[in-house]
């Protein structure tokens, strides 16, 4: 494995380790401005990192939407230049009101390497395994 490959599992890392752990301002953080993201249970794209941030400000308003725990497996690095394809299969326990509910999904996310060599998300794509 080189540099490379790790630094994109840990910027993975840390995108979910954040999201694990419901904490918006550092999940938030890990993807770009213009992210987009598509989402299985959403009608439509969300456009940007704002787009989703006031989704998820809903879900936790309308729904009693929060996070509890989220395991990654099943990871796989493509790197490309400057992009870099990170997928993995992905346990969460969320919950609606006081309502556990635990899913099992697939989720690609594409992230872009900054002008600081950090890398950043531009891409989440979430699906239901079959």
């Amino acid at each position: 494995m080189n540099d490379t490959h790790s630094s994109v599992l840990a910027a993975a890392d840390r995108l979910v380790d954040a999201f694990a752990r419901h904490d918006t301002q550092a999940y938030f953080a890990a993807f770009a401005p213009d992210a987009s993201f598509i989402f299985h249970n959403l009608d439509r794209v969300l456009t940007s990192r704002d787009a989703y941030r006031a989704e998820w400000k809903l879900w936790e308003g309308r729904d009693g939407f929060r996070v509890k725990s989220c395991r990654s497996s099943e990871r796989h690095v493509r790197l490309s230049s400057d992009a870099a394809i990170f997928t993995h299969t992905v346990e969460t326990t969320v919950e609606f009101g006081e309502e556990p509910v635990t899913s099992v999904e697939r989720e690609t996310i594409v992230f872009e390497r900054s002008g600081d060599g950090s890398w950043l998300a531009v891409h989440e794509h979430l699906s239901k395994l079959p």
